[in-house]
């Protein structure tokens, strides 16, 4: 059973940092892209970060470039989402996401991903 763990969310001050991890299971990640995605209440879900584990490609939305960054431990079969100096506007839930790579920016846009964990909550105040 294909199964997508989230977890490291939290309350953080503005400037602060937190990291998602998000851990698989029933599957191993090797070829697969897997990607970060974040729904604010009454805003539409967001692509935030993906990667395409069979290359490497990575796409990142504007409004993280140079503060997020995704990762991947094979070994741990676990993604994670390092969150640099985290605005208040970063608040929302976030979700992990897996599914055959074909496209890493288009999927990271549209959010084609087959497989979906149940989201952690990250709010950014003070």
């Amino acid at each position: 059973q294909v199964q997508l763990v989230e977890s490291g969310g939290g309350l953080v001050q503005p400037g602060g940092s937190l990291r998602l991890s998000c851990a698989a299971s029933g599957f191993t990640l090797d070829y697969y892209a897997i990607g970060w995605f974040r729904q604010a209440p009454g805003k539409e879900r967001e692509g935030v970060s993906c990667v395409d584990n069979s290359d490497s490609t990575t796409y990142y939305a504007d409004s993280v470039k140079g503060r997020f960054t995704i990762s991947i431990d094979n070994a741990k079969n676990t993604v994670y989402l390092q969150m640099n100096s985290l605005k208040p506007e970063d608040t929302a839930v976030y979700y992990c996401a897996a599914g055959p790579p074909i496209d890493i920016q288009a999927m990271c846009r549209l959010g084609t991903f087959g497989s979906w964990g149940q989201g952690t909550q990250v709010t950014v105040s003070s």
